[in-house]
């Protein structure tokens, strides 16, 4: 009789740890180790098999079998702020890279860093490192001027996976070729880099920032991935949310119930005419399955095959990278880390080159969204989608994979954690020193705790909070206590260690609490704002308005 395959793991690992007598503990490596992070973009917390889903994604789950899987790990619930934390080490609002409230040109999208937070790259590069880039961008500046030694950047072919213009190699603008699609891409770029290094500078340990858009909207994805999952989701996104929390139990990642979807919540935007336009199948709420018609369960079932080929092509191109880091001997000494910049999206919207309702779901010519429905489901076993601070926005995987420096094989971390602590993390494994000053500029203390503990151990990181605040949605984890509100709403409380679902809100139960985190809440805004006002950009550089940038 075969055994489940998580209790073959578990076996496996028992027997791998007694092997070892019991050490969970890596022993240094000899060299500094190479850095890989590589950034989904919009992908559910349940997208990938290895946190409970049915996409095939054995790649992103052998690296996660190889290593570890945090558990409670958190991104700030959209693209630009997700980047900067990742490669800054402080909250988006601290560097003025998400507004700040209060503050009428505090940041956002567009806005400059101060001249104290410098990304990543350039803290490795005095190092010895080699730095690349590949994918999304979307930090002010450019990749070249901060640090990277190469960037394939994306531009224009944010709103069409398979349309080249805009997206460029080093400046120089990709050709249009018949099977172009930007994953694909992207991916090519990241092996072009890192044949490079094996051939000219083998000898300098590399960073590579690998920003995947898939499975961002719109839906495009190659006909023959499509086609894997044509017959996989006419069961509808309540039943798949069931399925995946099932599995999610049994792996051990969650242990709450899951939490009724949301029937009135829709897209965060409204753009009634662009539901218009996507036709009559179209819906904009997570109704029952059970109340769609016969029409409007195969059009949406379709969109969900387009999103779990476009996670799917990203796990083959991924599995390419991985390759490639084998190919050239780099792969035990690499640390892997792979995350989400946010949870999946409800928004729905037509952009770039429009919809073409007689153009086949997933090509070029079509341009559809995930829906509130599907994104419900995307982020089991949590409430609410990217742009809220509910777990559903705000949870993330975070896979780490580093033969050379994790003995674990499978294990589960269950530390809360944050983008923001990926930089300390980095900096403490490569031995790169945080200085006092950059630049003239006192170098303020940042939110960011390193993770090396956690990576020999699953103990929890010690930190003060952990804060959210995005176009009005806040939010505040201590311990296990969330408080969390909507915009113009008010307060929620949870306990997370038996609710981390959110369905049960203990605020009228607890006030004292509510009125502790509250402050506590309040105060680090306070704090921000005096971060956000130091070192002011120059009057050129400040932050323009108008329309929110294309790339989200």
């Amino acid at each position: 009789m075969q055994l489940p395959r998580s209790l073959q793991c578990l076996v496996a690992f028992a027997l791998w740890l007694w092997a070892l007598g019991g050490s969970a503990l890596a022993a240094a490596p000899a060299a500094k180790p190479n850095i890989l992070i590589i950034l989904a973009d919009d992908l559910g917390y349940s997208d990938l098999g290895c946190y409970g889903g049915e996409i095939a994604t054995p790649h992103l789950d052998g690296l996660a079998h190889g290593g570890l899987r945090f558990t409670q790990f958190y991104n700030t619930a959209r693209c630009w702020p997700s980047r900067a934390a990742v490669m800054t080490g402080y909250y988006a609002q601290q560097v003025r890279r998400d507004v700040v409230p209060g503050i009428a040109s505090g940041g956002g999208n567009r806005g400059v860093r101060p001249g104290w937070a410098p990304l990543l790259p350039e803290f490795l590069r005095p190092a010895g490192y080699r730095n690349y880039h590949a994918g999304k961008w979307h930090i002010d500046g450019k990749p070249l001027g901060n640090g990277f030694d190469h960037s394939f950047e994306i531009g224009g072919g944010q709103s069409n996976f398979f349309r080249a213009p805009g997206n460029t190699d080093d400046g120089v603008p990709n050709a249009q070729t018949p099977d172009y699609y930007l994953t694909t891409a992207t991916a090519d770029a990241a092996v072009k880099y890192l044949r490079e290094h094996a051939a000219r500078f083998s000898g300098q340990p590399f960073f590579h920032y690998l920003c995947f858009t898939a499975p961002h909207f719109p839906l495009h994805a190659p006909a023959a991935d499509i086609a894997k999952y044509r017959d996989t989701y006419g069961q509808g996104w309540n039943a798949i949310a069931e399925a995946r929390h099932a599995r999610q139990r049994q792996i051990g990642l969650v242990t709450h119930a899951l939490p009724a979807m949301e029937r009135e919540i829709g897209p965060p935007y409204p753009f009634p005419d662009d539901i218009v336009k996507l036709g009559p199948d179209e819906v904009n709420r997570p109704v029952p399955w059970s109340e769609l018609n016969a029409a409007q369960r195969k059009f949406q079932a379709a969109k969900m095959a387009i999103h779990a080929a476009m996670v799917d092509r990203m796990d083959q191109e991924i599995g390419r990278v991985i390759a490639q880091l084998k190919a050239m001997g780099a792969l035990e000494n690499t640390l892997i880390l792979f995350a989400s910049d946010n949870g999946a999206s409800a928004e729905m919207m037509v952009r770039g080159e429009g919809h073409d309702p007689a153009a086949p779901m997933g090509s070029a010519k079509s341009f559809l969204c995930l829906g509130p429905g599907w994104s419900s489901a995307a982020n089991t076993p949590f409430r609410r989608h990217k742009t809220w601070v509910h777990e559903g926005g705000i949870a993330t995987q975070l896979i780490a994979h580093w033969p050379a420096g994790i003995k674990a094989r499978g294990d589960l971390r269950h530390t809360p954690a944050h983008l923001v602590d990926i930089l300390p993390t980095v900096l403490e494994l490569t031995g790169t020193p945080w200085p006092a000053a950059i630049k003239g500029h006192v170098v303020p203390p940042a939110p960011g705790r390193s993770l090396v503990p956690a990576l020999a151990k699953d103990v929890t990181v010690p930190r003060d909070f952990l804060w959210w605040e995005h176009e009005g949605n806040r939010a505040i984890r201590d311990g296990g206590w969330k408080l969390v509100a909507l915009k113009g709403g008010d307060w929620e409380l949870y306990d997370l260690a038996t609710d981390r679902g959110e369905s049960r809100n203990l605020a009228a139960k607890n006030p004292s609490k509510v009125r502790e985190l509250e402050a506590t809440w309040m105060n680090h805004l306070a704090e921000t704002r005096k971060l956000a006002l130091s070192d002011p950009p120059p009057g050129d550089a400040a932050p323009k308005k108008g329309k929110r940038a294309k790339q989200e």
